[in-house]
């Protein structure tokens, strides 16, 4: 099913005629780092859909193939079948001057970089597209967008789910019927640029077992160590600075890798050096002992408070509140903000609404009013809307002539004042909606029942935005502080070490935070996912944020919430994953802070200028 001539023949053209790879893989788990590939497909196809090579194997991984219910590959299945290296080099022919596709991308992505650098190769991949995220921008009326369920959207066959050939082959035809919606409503393709991070010396590295104990504070003069306190090393030790560790963490203290205001003590040989670590004490008020000092003191460390255990039910959730009579509301039970219940009766229930113009003000204005007439505040044009509010100056903003084209009905601001009736395009069948959380809202999470099930904060802005954002994620003890440096889960560093939160970048305007809140461990109570911007712009420059959240990345989204009330706010909370009492939370935050990311790393206990 080539894609049509018609279809590459908008402004866009050259954004959506490329030369792609389309991968699936089979693994062993779901940890790239750790896991293996036990299979792999990759189909090429030209700018013109056309498809122009295949290729498919099984693969030896050298490891138990995990969960061989979901993929059927035993391990008799696989012997004899070639390794990785055997097989890297057609693989990477076929990947080299294409865009790599796949559905979920970015974890095909990261789990053939780490076969390749396993073998000492570099993945030769500069660009990847996820149909998944490209999806999320068409917005299709399906229940979901898994690939099967957009496969039967689309009309395309599928014979054996969890095949690695045959997956990629249904990936080609959503692909290609993908592209063509995504023309048809002039959206830009949101494509993830991959440079070469894999290390070519990588080695698998253990997760890191977090302190089992809560920080009581710094250390006293003249006090003992006690267990759970945070220790900071800097400089040269005479001691190896790996023994001084593993001695450290066997003790029962907490290693961080950065000097912040909740450091219970820096060991240095140095304390008026000028290293980062020794700077931040001194400013911070931290104590700061010589490593003999630190020696004899670690030789009887004093026990510790244990992190309290969560309640048990806190691991299997609650339920997403019922339905409301129209015009209610749904309390927060017991904090947060009312959530407002979208009901039929409600005049622009059901209907997702675009703000074209006016300035951040007007725009914000709009949307709110929006969504407190029941209705969606759309940030992107998409297969979803089925209104448009023209505020001043939005006659002349290139979306209005696909707008146009659409046939979407175009309203003036007065509009709002008393919504028409749904005409046609509005009235199309489509999954229920999201319930809407305005800012401060609190809803109790459906069921978490499985260590399989990951819950998913998504945040998407404006296709026009000309500056970066970084969505970023930090994992809080009842302290409201990271327990380890490593809770800190940006880009530079995508996942925290024991794998229960993840960055997944989905393209230039849109990442998500994939959580797993049954395996995450007793001393985690919140997930703060917070967006911050790189360079002097603003909120109020990027607009609306809308934030998203499911149990899964291929789900439709359960809560949605549009937060556009930044002005001169450079980083910006967005939710909060939390425990109260026997449930897991969601709170919609949107809480914005004048100062950049650092600071607000600083204010959760990491110091990312730290070296």
């Amino acid at each position: 099913m080539p894609l049509a001539a018609p279809v590459l023949s908008h402004s866009h053209a050259a954004d959506h005629a490329h030369d792609w790879a389309l991968v699936d893989v089979e693994t062993s788990g779901l940890i790239a780092r750790r896991d293996r590939v036990l299979s792999l497909a990759v189909v090429t196809l030209g700018p013109d859909g056309t498809q122009t090579g295949e290729f498919s194997t099984l693969l030896d991984p050298g490891c138990d193939p995990g969960p061989v219910h979901i993929h059927g590959l035993t391990a008799e299945r696989l012997l004899g079948a070639p390794t990785f290296d055997q097989v890297a080099e057609r693989v990477g022919e076929m990947l080299e001057g294409r865009v790599l596709v796949a559905h979920n991308a970015q974890f095909d992505y990261d789990f053939l970089a780490h076969e390749f650098a396993r073998v000492r190769r570099w993945l030769p991949v500069q660009r990847r597209l996820c149909t998944l995220a490209l999806n999320r921008r068409v917005d299709p009326p399906t229940d979901d967008l898994r690939l099967g369920t957009l496969a039967a959207h689309y009309g395309v066959p599928q014979h054996k789910a969890h095949d690695a050939l045959d997956d990629t082959r249904v990936l080609a035809g959503v692909l290609r019927a993908s592209l063509g919606e995504a023309a048809r409503l002039d959206v830009p393709l949101p494509f993830v640029a991959c440079p070469p991070r894999q290390d070519s010396q990588w080695v698998p590295q253990p997760p890191k077992t977090p302190c089992a104990y809560r920080c009581p504070g710094p250390l006293a003069p003249g006090a003992p160590l006690v267990q759970g306190m945070k220790v900071a090393i800097s400089g040269g030790t005479g001691i190896s600075r790996a023994e001084l560790v593993g001695r450290s963490v066997a003790a029962g203290l907490n290693v961080m890798n950065s000097v912040s205001r909740h450091t219970s003590v820096l060991v240095t040989n140095e304390p008026a050096g000028a290293s980062a670590k020794a700077v931040r004490a001194r400013e911070s008020g931290v104590p700061v002992i010589d490593e003999a000092t630190y020696l004899r003191l670690l030789a009887e460390v004093h026990p510790g408070e244990p992190h309290a255990k969560a309640p048990a039910a806190a691991l299997t959730g609650g339920t997403l509140p019922p339905a409301a009579p129209a015009g209610a509301a749904v309390p927060a039970q017991g904090d947060g903000a009312p959530v407002p219940a979208a009901t039929a009766r409600a005049p622009l229930a059901g209907r997702r609404v675009l703000v074209v113009g006016g300035d951040h003000a007007q725009a914000a204005a709009a949307r709110a009013r929006i969504a407190g007439l029941g209705g969606a505040a759309a940030i992107n044009l998409s297969a979803g809307v089925t209104d448009v509010v023209l505020l001043p100056g939005g006659d002349t903003a290139r979306r209005m002539r696909r707008i146009t084209a659409l046939g979407l009905p175009v309203h003036d601001p007065s509009w709002l004042d008393a919504p028409a009736p749904a005409g046609p395009t509005a009235a199309r069948e489509r999954p229920a909606a999201p319930r809407m959380l305005p800012r401060g809202g609190v809803i109790d999470l459906p069921d978490i029942r499985t260590p399989d099930t990951r819950w998913t904060v998504t945040a998407t802005w404006a296709q026009r935005t000309a500056c970066e954002v970084d969505v970023v994620a930090f994992v809080l003890d009842e302290d409201e502080q990271v327990l380890f440096d490593e809770d800190f889960v940006f880009y530079g560093a995508p996942e925290n070490p024991g794998g229960t939160v993840r960055l997944l970048s989905d393209g230039p305007t849109e990442q998500t935070v994939s959580v797993s809140l049954a395996t995450l461990p007793p001393s985690a109570r919140k997930v703060v996912v917070a967006a911050a911007i790189d360079g002097a712009a603003t909120f109020g420059e990027v607009g609306a944020v809308e934030t998203t959240a499911g149990p899964g990345t291929s789900a439709a989204p359960l809560i949605r919430a549009t937060l556009d009330a930044a002005t001169t706010e450079r980083t910006l909370v967005l939710a909060e994953l939390y425990r109260r009492g026997p449930v897991w939370r969601l709170r919609v935050v949107g809480q914005g802070y004048d100062h950049g990311l650092a600071d607000l790393a600083r204010g959760y206990g990491v110091d990312v200028d730290d070296d």
